[in-house]
């Protein structure tokens, strides 16, 4: 059975165990404790998602300019747009749905890949929309870091053979 993420243990210097924070790309572990350039990062990957997205926006239109030269057809041109606006959509909302639960099936996600990867400046404008509150999937890394701290902590202190965690400083 595949363990959680959110709860690998790590042994500190101190010999004591406990859950460790899932690293979020660009961010780290800096998510936990909003430290080591936090604010700056999340600056940078607004900036950096949206200039992406509109710097793609312009290589699509481009891209239709000379579907317009190569004179496909209007068809062809309104199926070319409709196809990205589509798929655009399709990415954004799983984008933007992933950054709250983790998917139900991993099989279905990596069946829409390739849909994914056609919509992607969906999923640019979802990553901004998401940086200017927190760091994407900083929210559901959160929850399952502090459940999973939670559940450490409480079978830490079930266990029969520490004393030290049931008592509390020595002579109480």
């Amino acid at each position: 059975m595949s363990e959680h993420p959110a709860q690998r243990q790590q042994v500190t210097g101190e010999g004591r165990g406990g859950p460790e924070p899932e690293a979020i790309r660009f961010f780290g572990t800096t998510w936990v404790g909003h430290d080591g350039g936090y604010a700056a990062r999340r600056a940078a990957v607004a900036v950096g998602s949206l200039t992406t997205a509109f710097a793609a926006c312009l290589l699509f239109r481009l891209a239709y300019q000379g579907l317009e030269i190569a004179a496909v057809g209007s068809f062809v041109g309104i199926l070319v747009v409709v196809v990205f606006a589509v798929c655009g959509a399709i990415a954004f909302r799983r984008t933007w749905e992933g950054f709250g639960r983790r998917p139900a099936d991993p099989a279905r996600e990596e069946s829409l890949r390739g849909l994914k990867t056609i919509g992607f400046i969906g999923s640019l404008i979802a990553y901004f929309l998401r940086s200017l509150a927190e760091a994407p999937g900083e929210g559901l890394r959160r929850r399952e870091y502090e459940t999973a701290v939670v559940q450490y902590e409480r079978r830490r202190a079930a266990r029969t053979g520490n004393p030290a965690a049931r008592r509390g400083p020595k002579g109480t």
